[in-house]
């Protein structure tokens, strides 16, 4: 399939800036990935505590759904690698915005803009999710294994690593690939030890 970036018109405009929609996909895995933090965290509830809107069950569902719309979504980043995983000299770069915007055609610009609207919606849904998950999880609706919990915590590490060594855009959208792959995983695991 042909990278949208190299259409005849590939030079009429530079493209956003692809940690703009990188960045947020790899919150969004963040997100999820958070779930690791209920195993350690207090379990101390409060009368006047938010309680979650949906049943687990919903929930783990909609999760799961969340982490396979971001394995296609970073699959698409690197099926366009000029577009979003910094082809070419600026594949060196470390996390920085303003180096990785390449001049692109119009289908690129819509291919990224579809791109971040993807990324907007699942940022706003795992979010959620996570949420009633963990909730869902302290309330002992769903009793899972630590095992499952430090698959969760592995997760966090390695997109915390990319932050931290600044990693390039290609290392970000490889290991959000990866992660995004784990994720879906550790979910549908998860979703075996309902108690509900």
């Amino acid at each position: 399939m042909r990278d949208p970036a190299d259409s005849p018109e590939a030079d009429s405009r530079i493209a956003p800036d692809p940690f703009a929609a990188v960045l947020p996909a790899i919150a969004a895995l963040g997100t999820i990935s958070s779930i690791a933090t209920i195993n350690w965290a207090g379990r101390e509830r409060s009368s006047d505590r938010l309680r979650p809107k949906r049943k687990a069950v919903t929930a783990l569902r909609e999760l799961e759904t969340c982490c396979l719309h971001l394995c296609e979504i970073f699959r698409r980043f690197q099926r366009n690698p000029k577009l979003f995983a910094g082809e070419g000299a600026q594949g060196a770069s470390p996390l920085k915005f303003g180096v990785h915007g390449p001049r692109v055609g119009t289908d690129a610009a819509k291919l990224y803009q579809q791109a971040i609207n993807d990324v907007a919606s699942m940022l706003v849904l795992s979010s959620q999710s996570a949420f009633e998950v963990m909730c869902a999880i302290e309330d002992g609706t769903v009793e899972a294994p630590e095992e499952i919990f430090f698959g969760f915590g592995d997760c966090q590490d390695r997109l915390n690593k990319l932050i931290q060594q600044r990693a390039t855009l290609k290392t970000s959208v490889d290991t959000g690939a990866e992660v995004a792959e784990r994720l879906v995983s550790l979910v549908r695991e998860l979703k075996k030890y309902r108690t509900d």
